[in-house]
């Protein structure tokens, strides 16, 4: 079931997956190029599982509303919690990636009692200048007006090698299609790029998190490298970190059974 919320007469997208009826609920949060699709390969286990599955594109995202920004981390979050009040849900595991387990954080601090567990997927509490000049040659990319190259370039920082390697063929169709998307989609970015560079630096914050939490990062992400999950795990009490071999930043496409097994394995504990 898909449809959209509306929250100060902006427009989110949302989708319901798996048992309607389940009050087991899992929620995912989107990286920042992403939409609800990218988890595809993710949510199988807990369609099995008979969980309700919670997905949204936060605002600036692709079926999103993408009002004047930048936003904040706060903004995504309490538009999120506006979203599961309104379709009645009680507490939630809540899984993220990249942006959306930087926002997953952010959210946890707010809602502490809403949440059950906390999964983590290639995120950062803070920048360095390395990262920083990734998002900037990002903005620099966006400025060609050119969703192919646009995708091109970004695309051998954020997949690992093994994947870039094994999916040439499939890459260059994605970069195809990116030539047709629509011009909001990349406003939007932007506007979510900046957001990031703004709001990320939580790491002080986050050692209040008492909330289960997992963390997994690439062993290959080039983009948000090892070090910050390692930040991560060994800031948030109660952590469990694992890396995943031969894979970059884009986990949930390159490692999807790994992060099946993990994530399952972890929330279920909590059930």
């Amino acid at each position: 079931m898909s449809n959209y919320f509306n929250i100060n007469g902006m427009n989110l997208y949302y989708e319901i997956k798996g048992d309607l009826n389940s009050n087991k609920v899992v929620a995912f949060f989107n990286g920042v190029m992403a939409s609800t699709s990218s988890w595809e390969y993710v949510i199988p286990v807990f369609e099995k599982l008979g969980f309700k599955i919670i997905l949204h594109d936060f605002k600036g995202q692709l079926r999103s509303d993408k009002p004047e920004g930048p936003y904040t981390f706060v903004e995504h979050a309490s538009e999120a919690k506006a979203l599961f009040d309104y379709l009645k849900i009680e507490k939630i595991h809540l899984i993220g990636t990249s942006y959306g387990s930087e926002v997953a954080m952010r959210f946890s601090l707010m809602y502490p009692s809403f949440v059950e567990t906390l999964s983590i997927i290639d995120g950062v509490s803070e920048l360095d200048e390395v990262l920083e000049g990734f998002i900037n040659n990002w903005e620099y990319l966006l400025d060609l007006n050119d969703g192919e190259k646009f995708f091109l370039g970004m695309a051998p920082i954020i997949y690992g090698n093994r994947y870039y390697k094994e999916n040439k063929q499939l890459l260059k169709e994605r970069a195809a299609k990116f030539k047709k998307v629509d011009p909001s989609y990349f406003k939007g970015q932007r506007i979510l790029y900046e957001t990031f560079k703004n709001d990320v630096n939580m790491t002080e914050e986050i050692v209040k998190i008492k909330t289960p939490t997992l963390v997994i990062v690439g062993e290959d992400d080039l983009l948000k490298r090892v070090k910050f999950s390692e930040i991560i795990a060994n800031t948030i009490p109660n952590t469990e970190y694992f890396v995943i071999p031969n894979c970059g930043h884009v986990a949930i496409f390159e490692s999807p059974e790994e992060l099946q097994t993990l994530l399952a394995g972890f929330i279920i504990k909590y059930l």
